[in-house]
């Protein structure tokens, strides 16, 4: 099965195109390995070459070579960038310590850059790769798949033209497993963020608390997190926002006895309708829709993918973003997830924790960016 089978309306605009990319790899095997497969999210591209691989573990660079059809493998990412001068660089390690390194070297090779998410550790480093990016005048796509998935699309859709009637609210859950609380929020709540963002426009001010084990979070219960994400705190985090137009938005984590994930998702409630948007699977899952104005009763009903737009596992959501990338290149235009949409994404936790520790709202964009 080709790429043209799983994205054919996104895909095939690329393929068609007369350009040609060099596309390096860079991954880190054993400190965040190579995300969620974003090593192979450009085998099937006829006009794309996967000209190398950089990693320090040679083992695990041997198997990204295998798995990409990389001609070359190399060490050190620097290295590769100077030789191989490639057009696009995937940043595909999940860990978020070597961010700025990676994404400064490959703006400086003049690259355009595919990045696993979150953007960044802190809103001062997002800040900095907007700036790098933005300065270069080079495109830098962010993995949040969700975004132009096909269910997605038809949800905002069906919000536009007004079957949802008003929005009155607009709710998100993370993961809620082994994670939830302050991991939870970086690692995974920024695909909610984003979806919030997309429904409900830009948020005006926040106002949030952090607890853990019962007790309010103060900058002595911060830690860092089981991965390189940066300092966190709390297993108990909640938080209302104020989006345009008026709109309240909820995003809460919470460790408790259930941590399967399935509450993981954006819920909108309209005046007229309610649609609930899970973000357990890759894809995702069709959204749940309930049509009244009571938001409780009647009959669910599936929102299913558009004809055409259903897509194949990981590799088929990964292939789309790729192509978004090559688009937004040739075009001009912003890419569906760009580094300043990301950015907003890190700009809502950093509001978060400014807010708790502040005890009070704290509206955006950020004054404090440290």
């Amino acid at each position: 099965m080709t790429r043209r089978e799983f994205v054919p309306g996104v895909l095939s605009a690329a393929a068609a195109a007369p350009r040609r990319y060099r596309v390096a790899l860079i991954g880190h095997t054993g400190r965040g390995n190579y995300g969620h497969d974003w090593d192979m999210a450009w085998n099937g591209f006829a006009h794309v070459e996967v000209v190398a691989v950089a990693d320090p573990v040679e083992e695990g660079r041997a198997k990204a070579m295998q798995r990409s059809r990389a001609r070359k493998g190399y060490a050190d990412y620097r290295d590769m960038l100077r030789v191989e001068k490639p057009d696009i660089v995937a940043i595909c390690p999940r860990m978020l310590d070597e961010r700025v390194p990676m994404v400064t070297a490959a703006a400086e090779a003049g690259a355009h850059i595919l990045m696993e998410k979150p953007l960044a550790r802190n809103l001062a480093e997002a800040d900095q790769i907007v700036e790098i990016m933005e300065r270069r005048q080079l495109k830098l796509l962010v993995g949040h798949p969700a975004r132009p998935l096909g269910v997605t699309q038809a949800v905002l859709r069906m919000l536009r033209a007004g079957e949802l009637g008003q929005l009155q609210e607009i709710r998100a859950r993370g993961k809620e497993d082994r994670r939830a609380g302050g991991e939870d929020l970086i690692v995974l709540g920024t695909h909610c963020f984003d979806l919030m963002r997309l429904f409900a426009g830009d948020p005006e001010w926040v106002f949030a608390s952090f607890r853990e084990k019962g007790r309010d979070c103060t900058p002595a219960t911060e830690h860092e997190g089981t991965e390189s994400i940066g300092r966190i705190a709390g297993d108990d985090i909640g938080a209302m926002f104020r989006f345009a137009a008026g709109v309240p938005g909820y995003f809460a984590s919470k460790r408790s006895d259930v941590i399967d994930g399935h509450r993981f998702g954006v819920t909108l409630y309209g005046s007229k309708a309610m649609v609930y948007v899970p973000l357990s699977d890759v894809p995702s899952a069709p959204p749940y829709l309930l049509r009244g104005t009571a938001w409780a009763g009647g009959q669910w009903e599936r929102i299913d993918y558009p004809p055409g737009t259903a897509l194949d596992g990981r590799v088929g959501s990964n292939a789309t973003m790729a192509a978004d990338l090559m688009r937004a290149i040739e075009t001009g235009q912003d890419p569906v997830c760009s580094a300043r949409d990301a950015r907003w994404t890190i700009e809502m936790i950093a509001g978060m924790y400014q807010s708790h520790y502040a005890q009070s709202q704290m509206r955006f964009p950020l004054v404090k960016r440290s």
